[in-house]
């Protein structure tokens, strides 16, 4: 008995060698189709079998869908039909792996996931299994293609997890980078032998296996510089304290982030994976690319000349900091998508300045040759558009950033209709009637929103100054598991929002207004005309920091 302790606890301290991810993927071919990338529908339908209202406890499902080419994330919803049927349509521009989500089941069933095709039509059965749980059963498409991977119990996001909470140094960090790695491999090499995943199913748990590891490095990487640093009131402000100078420089070379240099950003699998925005964004925005991208530009008073010439070196410094980042020589997938993220966040800006222009040149307080001067070098669509489309080498960023340039320059209304026949417009056209001649601007929030709840408490002196205004009236509209709200709400808006039209849905109505307005995070903004028709996003009143200034603005604008 105690030679077979003694050999257990021999054999709980050998580690696995696990393989590599080029091990991996070279033992399971697939080769990507050639119409992997195109934009096309997907649709999601199916049914319940035995479908009660009562019995499961909810009537619709969401899902948050991002699809990156396009500026803003949405809600996606579909209802449930008394007989259990259910379907939604969306756009997508390339495969989509996903769920739709309720918070209200009574059967222990809470999602489906899904992976589909631009294109395609997934046929889905919800029904009990042999244990009595209900499971989704796929019936064609890419969906059937990866069952197995989509039912599989193998959670790269948790076991990527400790890089997300890991508190330490850079190079210790390197270390759990490189233990995370190979307990995610390990897992997966399992994982796909006992449930026998096919090359597609490997290939697929492969590209979330390396989205979810560079997730957590980077998500390290931000938490960790908030770590070394800390804001003390000085002088009648705060002033940033940097509490350990070795880290805070550290988190800006891009030397540290070198367990990003075994990921295949180019490979196209990736973008399936629905943490693939969150990886993306903490890519396109990591503090060495920040700090690269302005060196050599900066005045000694920190500031930035303005112009054309200034926003391409930006640019150009910018794709350097991506590749040192990535350890490339050339511009790979995920860097031209970087500054064509960067394209879609700046054009409203762009839009903006050309509207600015004969103003300048009508500024008589310059010489006419310092006013062209000026306009000349102000960064406009027309003089942006061609410096970024110079750096897109992959065709079909290089096809989607035309499509969006032509998309913008089409966009000619300054607000849009609400939909007809449909319960959440309807709402807003309720505020409408009930606030007439006056503009609404839509604050959507939630307590579990730090964001929301510092927007709405520093904006105390300036709310109260806008109540004044017969022209604009503040709605605040939140979501909650019941549309009574909980005690915490009720205590909040009394102490916050007392004289505020606040609003309180249940979360599956919030979610509607969601799907409506184009948007899945919060806090959230927008503005309604008198006439009941959305403003478009550029022109929209996105907070209370400028208030005034933009809805005069907004208003010139709409006479």
């Amino acid at each position: 008995m105690l030679a077979l302790v003694a050999l257990t606890a021999q054999a709980k301290t050998i580690k696995t060698k696990a393989p590599t991810l080029q091990q991996l993927s070279k033992a399971n071919p697939y080769t990507v189709p050639a119409d992997w990338f195109k934009t096309d529908t997907i649709t999601i339908r199916g049914h319940f079998e035995g479908y009660d209202a009562e019995k499961f406890g909810f009537t619709s499902m969401e899902c948050y869908y991002e699809d990156v080419f396009e500026k803003d994330a949405v809600t996606l919803v579909f209802d449930i039909a008394a007989d259990g049927s259910f379907e939604k349509k969306f756009q997508a521009s390339y495969p989509v792996c996903n769920r739709f989500f309720t918070r209200q089941s009574k059967v222990g069933f809470e999602e489906i996931r899904f992976f589909a095709r631009p294109g395609e039509t997934i046929d889905i059965t919800v029904k009990p299994n042999e244990q009595g749980q209900y499971e989704c059963y796929y019936h064609n498409g890419s969906s059937k293609e990866a069952e197995r991977w989509l039912k599989s119990s193998l959670s790269m996001w948790d076991l990527a997890y400790p890089l997300h909470v890991f508190n330490g140094t850079f190079p210790a960090m390197d270390a759990l980078a490189d233990q995370t790695w190979q307990d995610m491999l390990n897992h997966l090499q399992e994982e796909g032998r006992n449930q026998h995943f096919t090359p597609l199913e490997m290939q697929l748990a492969l590209a979330d296996l390396q989205v979810n590891f560079v997730y957590g490095v980077m998500d390290f990487a931000m938490h960790h510089e908030n770590a070394v640093r800390k804001y003390e009131p000085r002088n009648g402000g705060y002033e940033m304290v940097i509490l350990d100078s070795v880290e805070w420089l550290g988190v800006r070379k891009p030397e540290n982030y070198k367990a990003l240099h075994r990921v295949d950003f180019d490979n196209p699998l990736l973008l399936t994976c629905n943490q693939y925005p969150m990886m993306l964004n903490r890519i396109q925005f990591a503090r060495p690319v920040r700090s690269i991208q302005y060196e050599g530009l900066l005045g000694e008073d920190g500031a930035i000349d303005n112009n054309v010439e200034t926003d391409k070196k930006v640019l150009l410094n910018g794709m350097t900091a991506y590749r040192k980042l990535m350890g490339t020589e050339g511009d790979n997938f995920l860097t031209q998508l970087c500054a064509y993220k960067n394209m879609a966040n700046a054009f409203n800006s762009w839009r903006s300045n050309e509207a600015s222009i004969p103003e300048i040149l009508a500024d008589t307080t310059m010489t006419v040759a310092e006013r062209e001067e000026v306009a000349a070098t102000i960064q406009t669509p027309g003089r942006m558009m061609p410096i970024y489309l110079s750096v897109f080498s992959n065709p079909y960023i290089q096809q989607k950033s035309e499509a969006f340039y032509a998309y913008k320059l089409a966009q000619t209304e300054l607000s849009t209709p609400l939909p007809a026949n449909n319960a959440a417009a309807d709402l807003i056209r309720s505020l409408c009637a009930k606030y007439p001649g006056r503009y609404l601007v839509i604050d959507f929030w939630g307590m579990n929103c730090g964001p929301c709840k510092s927007a709405i408490q520093s904006s105390k002196n300036k709310r109260a100054e806008i109540a004044k205004r017969n022209d604009v009236k503040l709605i605040f509209i939140a979501g909650e598991r019941t549309a009574e709200g909980s005690d915490a709400y009720h205590n909040y808006v009394k102490e916050w929002l007392a004289d505020e039209e606040t609003i309180c849905m249940t979360y599956n109505d919030f979610g509607r207004l969601q799907e409506l307005f184009h948007f899945n995070g919060i806090p959230h903004y927008e503005t309604i005309t008198p006439d009941g028709r959305r403003v478009r996003d550029d022109l929209k009143l996105d907070g209370y920091y400028n208030f005034d200034y933009e809805l005069n603005h907004l208003k010139n604008k709409l006479k």
